[in-house]
């Protein structure tokens, strides 16, 4: 009785050994444009990944349907936010608060205080987020005040993005008012610069 009882115990234990292990892959990452454009109302109302909860005089109000990963950690003494959804780098809480920019003044990498030296985070690639990037952030509900993640925000309320209309305006997003609205391109607003992982 003992032979035939260390039989199917050997056989089992071969069973659970030899089986492959399976990795889960999860979703796929999601790409966002990154090159900046001219961008019309009638683009962003087609944009994906997205959810429009209405407009006025004061912009339009949306919110980004991605399922955010997101991870903080340290390089080269500097801290960022990866966000593995999207493949995007953010530095952690962005640049001081209380450090406004023009547009005309960063919107090309040599003009992201980030890129200067050595770079933040050893990275000399930071650029202002295209309409698309910056809209991945906004939630759809008020954490701390602002439609955004604090992981990526302690306090800016507005930024700059890379998008214009015409060639006299900029795109801004407002994680205050978990909206997007058209500013003059000589205004002068807070950022929030972004580069891809890889």
């Amino acid at each position: 009785m003992r032979k035939y009882l260390r039989i199917p115990a050997l056989f089992i234990s071969f069973v659970f050994l030899s089986t492959p292990i399976i990795q889960v892959v999860g979703e796929p990452r999601i790409t966002l444009r990154s090159s900046p454009k001219d961008v019309s109302v009638a683009q962003i109302e087609s944009m994906s990944n997205i959810s429009i909860r209405g407009d006025n005089e004061e912009g339009i109000y949306l919110h980004s349907t991605i399922n955010h990963s997101y991870e903080s950690k340290s390089i080269n003494g500097d801290s960022v936010v990866i966000d593995h959804a999207t493949g995007l780098m953010w530095p952690d809480s962005g640049l001081e608060a209380n450090t406004m920019f023009f547009w005309s003044s960063v919107s090309e990498e040599k003009g992201i205080p980030l890129n200067r030296g050595s770079g933040y985070a050893g990275f000399q690639d930071w650029r202002l987020p295209t309409l698309e990037e910056a809209v991945s952030l906004l939630e759809s509900s008020r954490s701390h005040g602002l439609f955004i993640d604090p992981i990526i925000n302690k306090g800016i309320e507005q930024i700059f993005t890379s998008d214009v209309s015409g060639q006299r305006f900029v795109w801004e997003v407002s994680f205050a008012a978990g909206s997007i609205r058209l500013e003059h391109n000589n205004f002068a607003s807070y950022m929030v610069p972004v580069r891809s992982e890889n």
